[in-house]
């Protein structure tokens, strides 16, 4: 059903209702839910409240009510659409993921939690190439990026990109991770691709950042007993929450991983994963986040990807002004992987060109990204 003339829906988001206390307070204030959105908010104890008020245009994503709201929901105009039995996931969260939340009962071994589970979802519905289920990954999808923007308002977003590879206990983790920490005291939000290697080393960085200096000396002295995710992720996993136990509370920060790379498992240092199955719905949507420019720590084929997705704007100024991009290791960007020279040569005449710099050590990075205007 279309909005009506009276009461248009204008897509702001200050008609979703994402929460119980959210619903309360509309039928409190407004008396009507007509037009409104409803994600993912168990409404079996509203029953009455359902029963009574106008809810035509409302749309009801996932939210658990009974048999008779529902219908009466439905001859009022609305769209329901009902939560889908025996998933891993919830296609219509409202919000994203908690460490907390994708880890649960990792106690059982990795493979029992949420996360194992909804990479043992996608793999099998992907080989099957059922078009719902390849529906609800959409869906999914969507509903991450829209509450992943909600998160990030107001935010400057710093992005930390590196390869997965780099393992606890080296001086290039303790180096990524003392960046990240750096980065987040300066008041800076830091992204990152949510999974392990220089990744979590950055997510573990600002999450040590209110922590006096020497939390982050010891907790990386307690990550080094499991170095990386192989051959026990449960290990790799339980060592983090360890660290997590011991000093809770920690500095925020965001990741966004991917269950296309499903074999590699998210890290526990961030506050807020927001992980799709989409690896290029993924990609793009973090680059396109990192307001105040990224860095690129060494890596391979993943963090060349990045840097050249975050180039390609930059040159055509298709998100507005060109965002800070810091290369970092001169040697691995020059020789290993010669990107710098590309880069560069890209940049030539452009307004781009003001805005990439390489240096030689990490921890050059933050003057450098500070120089470049982020």
């Amino acid at each position: 059903m279309h909005p009506t003339p009276a009461q248009p829906f204008d897509g702001t988001h200050d008609r979703e209702i994402e929460s119980l206390a959210e619903f309360d307070e509309v039928v409190s204030t407004r008396g009507t839910l007509s037009h409104f959105r409803v994600q993912a908010v168990d409404l079996t104890d509203r029953t009455d409240v359902l029963l009574t008020l106008d809810t035509a245009g409302a749309v009801f994503l996932g939210c658990p009510m009974d048999p008779a709201a529902a219908t009466k929901a439905r001859g009022s105009g609305a769209l329901v659409f009902p939560p889908i039995p025996g998933l891993p996931f919830d296609p219509y969260r409202a919000f994203v993921y908690t460490p907390d939340e994708l880890f649960a009962s990792l106690d059982e071994g990795y493979e029992s939690t949420p996360d194992a589970l909804a990479y043992r979802w996608f793999q099998r519905t992907k080989a099957d190439g059922d078009v719902f289920a390849s529906m609800l990954r959409s869906i999914h999808d969507d509903a991450v990026s829209d509450a992943l923007d909600e998160l990030l308002v107001g935010s400057r977003v710093v992005g930390v990109m590196g390869g997965h590879a780099m393992a606890r206990g080296t001086d290039a983790y303790a180096g990524a991770a003392r960046l990240g920490r750096e980065l987040a005291r300066t008041g800076l939000t830091v992204a990152t691709g949510g999974g392990p290697g220089a990744m979590e080393a950055a997510n573990l960085g600002a999450y040590a950042a209110p922590f006096p200096d020497g939390m982050l000396a010891e907790a990386l002295g307690i990550l080094a007993a499991a170095p990386t995710f192989t051959p026990s992720v449960t290990a790799w996993a339980s060592a983090a929450f360890e660290v997590r136990a011991r000093w809770p509370q920690g500095g925020t920060s965001v990741a966004v991983p991917t269950w296309f790379y499903g074999h590699e498992p998210p890290n526990p240092f961030a506050a807020h994963i927001a992980k799709y199955f989409s690896n290029a719905t993924r990609e793009d949507g973090l680059l396109a986040r990192c307001t105040a420019g990224v860095v690129f720590l060494p890596g391979a084929a993943g963090t060349v990807q990045e840097i050249f997705d975050n180039a390609t704007p930059n040159y055509y100024e298709s998100r507005g002004e060109p965002t800070p991009m810091v290369l970092v290791d001169r040697a691995h960007w020059t020789e290993r992987l010669p990107a710098w020279p590309l880069l560069r040569k890209l940049a030539e005449e452009r307004s781009m060109g003001d805005r990439i710099a390489l240096v030689d050590r990490i921890e050059e990075a933050p003057e450098a990204l500070k120089r470049l205007g982020g």
